[in-house]
């Protein structure tokens, strides 16, 4: 048992630790190409603190626990939108546009509804999984067309590094989340399995591991006055997550679900959750500290719900 739970810690060591040297080389990489830091943050910050999701997406769908992997995204969606954006509006607190709030808070909204829905049977198959990435892909173009061109102002904050600087440690990041990956499904489905406890729990507490690049990332750029960068990465992963990260383990294997009764409440409690702090987030233009104190209070019942 000792053997397992140290192995289990150090995968998810290695995957928070390669997520955030992959994520931060691939920030200086968008940055020396000049799109926006809303985009980056979005796009590229967001996709790369979700790699650890990515991960255990395939590798729980490969070995057949399709509740672990739904608990791993349903985790990870609620602690980032409300623990994540507490932490975060501690250290500085977000001031956000109501028009942002709208287009990535509804755009996020309708990832989690589409991932509700394709659970209703219980089972997400490949051409399901394939949808959910078309989609996301889809959004990101249109994001693109619409934002990423602006150009990089005030939140550039020193002279990126190079291409030839930055791509050994996004290869080297990966890695590590590739091999952290493995080793956190295995051994958190057999910790699961030798204490009788729901694999769908077991999901839950790695989605707040996995939530760690996020909190970190988002934590650095706000204190660093890069804003745009950290909501947008946190706002871009919860729209990453439900369809992009989970569709690509269905790609590959059928994520399958043993109760899908057992795990809506979770479900609507995400949902619920989020359209609360999005609704905070557009009353008050932002998350000072006041409202972080609510969002934090908002991640407690997570765990009760089940």
């Amino acid at each position: 048992m000792l053997v397992e739970v140290a192995l289990f810690l150090v995968g998810l060591a290695a995957l928070v630790g390669g997520a955030d040297r992959a994520v931060t080389s691939a920030g200086d990489l968008a940055l020396y190409y000049g799109v926006s830091p809303f985009f980056i943050g979005v796009t590229v910050v967001s996709v790369g603190t979700s790699v650890p999701e990515m991960a255990t997406s395939i590798y729980a769908a490969y070995y057949g626990a399709g509740d672990l992997v739904v608990g791993n995204i349903v985790g990870s969606e609620t602690a980032q939108i409300t623990l994540a954006i507490a932490v975060v509006a501690f250290v500085a607190p977000f001031v956000v546009e109501r028009r942002s709030v709208l287009v990535y808070g509804t755009a996020m909204i309708l990832a989690m509804i589409i991932m509700i829905l394709t659970l209703e049977d219980g089972v997400i198959n490949r051409s399901e999984g394939l949808l959910m990435m078309l989609a996301y892909v889809q959004f990101i173009y249109t994001l693109y067309t619409n934002e990423g061109g602006e150009e990089i102002t005030e939140e550039v904050i020193e002279e990126p590094r190079t291409p030839r600087e930055t791509l050994p440690w996004i290869v080297g990041g990966l890695a590590l989340v590739v091999v952290g990956g493995q080793l956190m499904v295995t051994n958190g489905v057999a910790l699961a399995r030798l204490f009788g406890t729901p694999e769908f729990l077991v999901g839950l507490l790695t989605g707040l591991g996995t939530t760690m690049p996020e909190i970190v990332i988002a934590g650095i750029a706000a204190y660093e006055g890069r804003s745009g960068i950290s909501v947008g990465s946190i706002l871009g992963s919860n729209i990453t997550d439900p369809v992009f990260s989970l569709g690509i383990g269905a790609v590959f294997f059928d994520v399958v679900v043993a109760d899908p009764a057992a795990i809506r409440p979770s479900l609507g409690y995400m949902l619920a959750a989020s359209i609360a702090v999005l609704g905070l987030f557009y009353w008050r233009r932002g998350i000072d500290r006041r409202a972080a104190v609510v969002c934090l209070l908002l991640y407690l019942p997570s765990f009760v719900v089940l």
